[in-house]
């Protein structure tokens, strides 16, 4: 992961690590996707993405927050989140749990505390994971403007809506942590403004080697192990 990935105790690394041996936890996310208006797929991506920095800053995340201990039991393994998809009277029961629904233009996303790799809510665990494959009706987003943080993905890999859901959203924790202080707090009033985009073929390269926070998958689900998924940038500036 870039600067991140010469770590060995990186929660994104492919290796082995003491992070294995530590109880996995996973972040669940839940998607709204009704047959009749599905979310546009840029839309849910960005969404995803502002629903992790939505519960990484959300006060019962920190401190003697009554969901902080779990973040921090799921920040010291394996930082592994999965996205299930739902609709109708799913949705509904998923939103009667605990946890922060996100929107986006089109997009609902519902983040929810840190649970167990083993140990998901009855109503979320038997929500589909497949079927998240989702379009983008008006073609490619376009230009992304000042104060916006941008959030790559690899153009050379094929994933389902919701892997990619996953890894920007590991993307933008992992901008996250490499703000200051300062950063965190403008960016967190501002409204976790930030973009997500496919890069061009000739460009990918260049931003491995940026020195950008960058996301490798340990192969769990759809693409081998150590494929670099995601390059995140900070905001940009005028």
């Amino acid at each position: 992961m870039s600067s991140h990935d010469s770590r060995p105790d990186s929660p994104f690394r492919q290796e082995r690590t003491p992070r294995d041996e530590a109880p996995q936890f996973v972040l669940p996310l839940v998607v709204r996707i009704e047959k009749t208006a599905p979310p546009s797929r840029t839309d849910a991506l960005e969404t995803a993405a502002r629903a992790v920095l939505v519960l990484l800053s959300d006060e019962r995340s920190l401190g003697d927050g009554p969901w902080a201990q779990a973040v921090r039991d799921w920040q010291d393994a394996r930082i592994r989140k999965v996205v299930r998809r739902a609709r109708g009277a799913e949705w509904r029961k998923a939103s009667a749990l605990e946890g922060i629904t996100v929107t986006g233009g089109s997009a609902e996303v519902r983040v929810f505390p840190p649970v167990p790799l083993d140990g998901w809510p009855k109503d979320l665990a038997k929500l589909q994971v497949s079927g998240t494959e989702l379009e983008d009706p008006e073609g490619p987003a376009g230009v992304v403007g000042p104060g916006r943080a941008l959030i790559w993905l690899n153009p050379d890999l094929h994933m389902s809506t919701g892997k990619e859901m996953a890894q920007v959203g590991h993307g933008a924790q992992l901008l996250w942590w490499d703000m200051d202080e300062a950063e965190r707090k403008a960016w967190r009033e501002a409204g976790f403004p930030l973009a997500v985009r496919t890069a061009h073929p000739g460009r990918w390269a260049e931003l491995v080697t940026s020195g950008l926070p960058t996301v490798r998958d340990a192969g769990f689900t759809e693409i081998a192990p150590g494929s670099v998924t995601v390059v995140a940038g900070h905001p940009v500036r005028d």
